[in-house]
């Protein structure tokens, strides 16, 4: 593993991903991404002059595209970040995560196969397993119940990701994580969602009574456990990584507001989610097992992501107007009493 092409490396925790491996190895890295609304080239500043840092823009639903990228980079290895992955937005185009999440895992895995790749590693989430009631925690080889388009996307891909594994002997691997916060998180998600609408005295939409609980890794460390898994894993597994320390929604806003020093009143109460999960846990045995563990505590993460968009907002108030504005009106309009 020394060449890899990291699929959606311009979004979140792709481009933290990148950060985080230019830093510690003396791999290649080519990233391979459409530059759809959330992936953004922005990310990605810091490494544009890293020699061992290649950027491809292309849509991994195009088979020849990646081939060719495999082909010219002389790659060894995919890790697969690039997905639709906001589950709203999948109630609203469940296609647009059918397309990507299925069709393009499929396209990565069959170039892959045929051209030989010594390593594929996918990039999953907690969502696949649905919801699971206190105090229980999901397992890796727990039944999915996935409950969203989102959800079942990701655990469609897993399971064409194992397929591959056993019929062609590709030697895969797949991480789940939970929730993830940190810098570049586009703010249609609920931690930079709140952050940011708070910052401007903005009201922050709460679902449904807002204690569904969830459990918020800081991004690096969901990357750390990921490079382990690469270096660590056992083919044809999958490792879940999470702190273990579940937050209920409207905690999580509170404490952002506490950390702004605005009002509690600026919470509004909407219309919940159609098939809202309440509550995600894992147990990440499995991957701490393998040496690793969760170096943030809920409440040091989110400080530290409420801190990043204080000081960028050059990075984030762009993007809440035009595309944003017409996806944000459209999805909380009719949910406000």
């Amino acid at each position: 593993m020394q060449r890899l092409l990291v699929t959606g490396g311009a979004g979140f925790i792709g481009s933290n991903f990148v950060h985080y491996m230019l830093e510690r190895y003396n791999y290649h890295l080519v990233v391979y991404d459409a530059l759809t609304y959330a992936g953004r080239i922005e990310n990605l500043a810091a490494a544009k002059n890293n020699a061992n840092f290649t950027f491809v823009q292309g849509d991994i639903c195009d088979l020849d595209s990646i081939k060719s990228a495999i082909q010219q980079h002389k790659i060894d290895t995919i890790i697969n970040f690039a997905a639709e992955t906001h589950v709203d937005r999948s109630i609203m185009q469940p296609d647009a995560v059918i397309r990507t999440n299925v069709n393009g895992t499929w396209a990565l895995l069959e170039a892959a196969r045929e051209l030989g790749l010594t390593r594929f590693h996918q990039i999953s989430t907690d969502e696949v397993y649905g919801q699971i009631a206190e105090p229980n925690r999901s397992k890796e080889h727990d039944v999915f119940e996935p409950r969203s388009p989102y959800s079942a996307s990701k655990a469609g891909a897993e399971h064409i990701v194992y397929a591959y594994h056993i019929t062609y002997g590709l030697h895969t691997t797949i991480t789940r994580g939970s929730n993830n916060i940190g810098p570049f998180h586009y703010p249609e998600k609920a931690v930079p969602l709140f952050t940011t609408n708070a910052m401007d005295d903005l009201p922050i939409p709460i679902y449904g009574d807002g204690k569904q609980m969830r459990d918020y890794q800081y991004v690096t460390d969901h990357c750390e456990g990921i490079d382990v898994v690469l270096h660590r894993g056992v083919a044809g597994e999958a490792y879940n990584v999470g702190t273990g320390v579940e937050t209920r929604n409207i905690d999580m806003a509170h404490k952002i507001l506490d950390l702004l020093g605005k009002p509690h009143s600026l919470i509004e109460y909407v219309k919940d989610r159609a098939g809202h999960d309440r509550r995600y846990a894992l147990d990440t045995s499995k991957l701490r097992a393998l040496g690793w563990q969760s170096q943030h505590t809920f409440d040091q993460a989110l400080e530290k992501t409420v801190r990043w968009y204080i000081d960028n907002p050059g990075w984030w108030r762009p993007i809440k107007s035009g595309e944003y504005r017409d996806y944000y009106h459209k999805q909380y309009a009719e949910r406000q009493s």
